[in-house]
């Protein structure tokens, strides 16, 4: 099935600051040429001030105009969302949004009312029956919507639809083949306000694509490639898991969600 048609011709996307050192959050922040970066926090219970350093730090690199997020990966209870949020609120001169501080809708929409920092829902929307339920709730101002784990880019399109919310396209941590899943579904939805988490490449020793083809941001942006990107085969050798117990995991893997999708599509 074709991809749905584009309705823009370029995306613009955050870098992606995982929990290192500040110097180095600097840098890759610098060098990432974005001007929106998601930092991840949370790493542990006590690491507010390891995790405002590493804002304070990205902050300084991307200057007073860059947009600043932070994943907090559902680590905190409401109480300590709430403190930690208007710390680094601080620390980063304004956030732009906290993503999934708490695990649950009750929890989300409780830090809501109490911060003055917008709250996007990542894990609520992808493990919910019914996405609608996040905006119901009043859990979050945003939906993070990532098309792997939703069933595909049209099925990932009607869930953007349904959460009634302004939407956030992000990859998973994959090559540039899921990578381009997620930037046409970016590319296609009506209304796209906020910079995409598609620099998910950054993360990553190699790409299973040529370099010509790679859809890395440039200037903070990727082009919506006029294809699908194919595979190298060269590439998919030298990338070959070693371990043949890992291969023979995600094929049987594979195998299980084709029956299911079969099963579904065909009761």
């Amino acid at each position: 099935m074709p991809w749905p048609a584009p309705v823009r011709d370029r995306i613009p996307v955050n870098c992606i600051i995982p929990t290192v050192e500040p110097d180095e959050a600097r840098r890759l922040a610098v060098e990432s040429s974005c001007r929106t970066a998601k930092i991840k926090v949370a790493s542990h219970l006590d690491s507010l001030a390891e995790d405002m350093s590493r804002v304070e730090a990205v902050r300084d690199g991307l200057g007073p105009g860059g947009a600043i997020r932070v994943d907090a990966n559902c680590l905190w209870d409401v109480d300590t969302a709430v403190r930690n949020i208007k710390q680094l609120d601080i620390a980063a001169g304004g956030l732009e949004y906290v993503e999934q501080p708490c695990e649950t809708l009750e929890e989300l929409a409780a830090v809501r009312r109490r911060v003055d920092v917008r709250i996007a829902a990542d894990e609520s929307i992808r493990r919910a029956e019914d996405p609608l339920k996040v905006a119901v709730a009043g859990a979050a101002d945003l939906a993070i919507i990532k098309p792997a784990p939703l069933g595909g880019i049209r099925r990932a399109l009607e869930v953007a639809e349904a959460a009634k919310l302004p939407c956030v396209v992000t990859s998973t941590i994959g090559t540039s083949l899921d990578v381009a899943a997620s930037v046409a579904l970016a590319a296609a939805l009506p209304e796209l306000e906020f910079a995409c988490g598609l620099d998910t490449l950054s993360l990553l020793n190699g790409d299973v694509v040529t370099d010509t083809a790679a859809l890395r941001p440039t200037d903070g942006f990727i082009t919506v490639p006029s294809s699908k990107p194919a595979p190298s085969s060269e590439l998919l050798d030298r990338f070959l898991p070693a371990d043949q117990g890992r291969t023979d995991w995600w094929l049987n893997r594979l195998d299980r969600v084709l029956t299911d999708l079969n099963r579904r599509r065909h009761p």
